[in-house]
């Protein structure tokens, strides 16, 4: 058990790649999260969880504690969150980044965790709906294999 706290951040295609832009040095947080924000320190572990696309992209360290920017980078699909500049930043060093194209399809992957065990099975989309989600190690230790599993050379 480690002493680092795991999170999910949900996120469009689009952000994902503004990250990409940034050399997945920085994640940001939409403005209500600033509690959660809070609480993420270095050593803490980032999983990205693309929306639409129902897939996980890649996992990250977290590099230092939260700050307040508000340099655009990221972007809101909800027109009444044009404001909406995800103002909460912490550093990030990236482990594994994946491709659009070879994204993890979520959804066997999630059936297996906790977090999402919450929820009725049909509406297992649930459990990644908003920004950001805790999420304990035994549920990160799932996605981060799927991601190592994905990323392995194939033996010839």
């Amino acid at each position: 058990m480690s002493n680092n706290t795991n999170w999910i951040v949900v996120g469009s295609p689009d952000n994902y790649a503004a990250t990409r832009e940034h050399g997945f040095t920085i994640q940001g947080l939409k403005s209500r999260h600033r509690k959660k924000a809070e609480t993420i320190q270095p050593g803490d572990r980032i999983v990205w969880y693309i929306t639409g696309m129902k897939a996980f992209a890649g996992y990250a360290t977290v590099t230092s504690t939260y700050f307040e920017d508000h340099t655009p980078i990221w972007k809101s699909k909800d027109p009444k969150r044009d404001a909406e500049d995800y103002p909460w930043r912490f550093h990030i060093e990236p482990v594994i980044t994946l491709d659009t194209d070879t994204f993890i399809e979520a959804e066997p992957i999630a059936r297996q965790m906790a977090h999402v065990a919450k929820w009725p099975a049909a509406n297992w989309t649930l459990a990644f709906q908003g920004n950001v989600h805790k999420i304990s190690d035994e549920d990160f230790d799932i996605i981060r294999l799927a991601l190592e599993n994905a990323t392995a050379p194939v033996a010839s």
